[in-house]
């Protein structure tokens, strides 16, 4: 894992198998502007191709922020051209974090508003703090979700909490979002660390491929129609069945012990 320069916007650290990628913008609230957008996509791409790491933890420097949204100030500079350049440049970058053959989790210690919700959602776990705040304010400034938002707010709560987030703009608290089915577990925020590393543990225990495997079959299955959804399922599951990491599992099982899973 190479180093970065203090100043990076993208700070890299590992903690065994558990690559912790943390967006380091505290003085902007974590906002997100094109630099950082590129140095997150160059962190997943390393950590994707890195064979030590089983999972990401994904969060944001400082006691109030994941990520508080775009940044605004560059936004107000850009034109229309460009608008769209950046909107496809976030969404790219969802698309990376969505599509990562490892567990991505979420570590959501404050507000993840606009940009940081729609980060947040291309993750595939996303534990919350029970004073993180999350929205989608973009309405308040004139614009729309530009990364994803409203297709993932539609996917992961619906219609109607989807037209209410977006079109009213107000935050809502972390016992809402989970409510809503948009993040997963709420945890007092002095316990956020601890159960963060308690499920990254967890996953980066787990087989490898077989993760890899049920994030493909999840991702697909959710494009497409059942019977092929289905299908990918079942040839997922028969390709495991050539994996040293099968047998260590079943045999693991009959034999009454822990696996140890060797992504292979």
């Amino acid at each position: 894992m190479a180093t970065v320069p203090a100043d990076h916007p993208v700070a890299v650290t590992d903690e065994g198998a558990i690559r912790i990628i943390t967006v380091q913008r505290p003085e902007k609230l974590n906002s997100l502007n094109a630099a950082t957008l590129q140095a997150l996509a160059e962190a997943f791409s390393a950590a994707a191709a890195d064979p030590d790491v089983r999972v990401v933890v994904l969060t944001g420097a400082g006691p109030k922020a994941f990520v508080a949204g775009a940044d605004i100030a560059e936004m107000n500079t850009l034109s229309a051209v460009q608008g769209r350049d950046f909107s496809l440049l976030g969404q790219a970058l969802m698309r990376q974090i969505e599509r990562m053959p490892k567990p991505v989790i979420a570590r959501v210690n404050g507000f993840a508003l606009g940009g940081g919700l729609e980060l947040a959602m291309a993750c595939h776990l996303r534990i919350a703090a029970d004073t993180a705040k999350v929205g989608q304010p973009e309405i308040n400034l004139g614009l729309i979700p530009g990364f994803g938002g409203s297709q993932r707010l539609l996917r992961l709560c619906g219609r109607a909490a989807t037209l209410e987030l977006c079109l009213l703009g107000a935050p809502i608290d972390a016992e809402r979002a989970l409510a809503l089915g948009i993040v997963n577990q709420v945890v007092p925020a002095a316990e956020l660390d601890n159960r963060v590393q308690d499920v990254a543990r967890q996953l980066a225990r787990s087989a490898p491929l077989a993760l890899r495997g049920l994030l493909d079959a999840v991702h697909v299955g959710g494009e497409c129609s059942l019977d092929a959804g289905l299908e990918y399922e079942s040839a997922q599951f028969g390709l495991l069945f050539a994996t040293e990491d099968m047998r260590e599992g079943t045999s693991a099982f009959l034999q009454r012990r822990s696996p140890a899973f060797q992504n292979r």
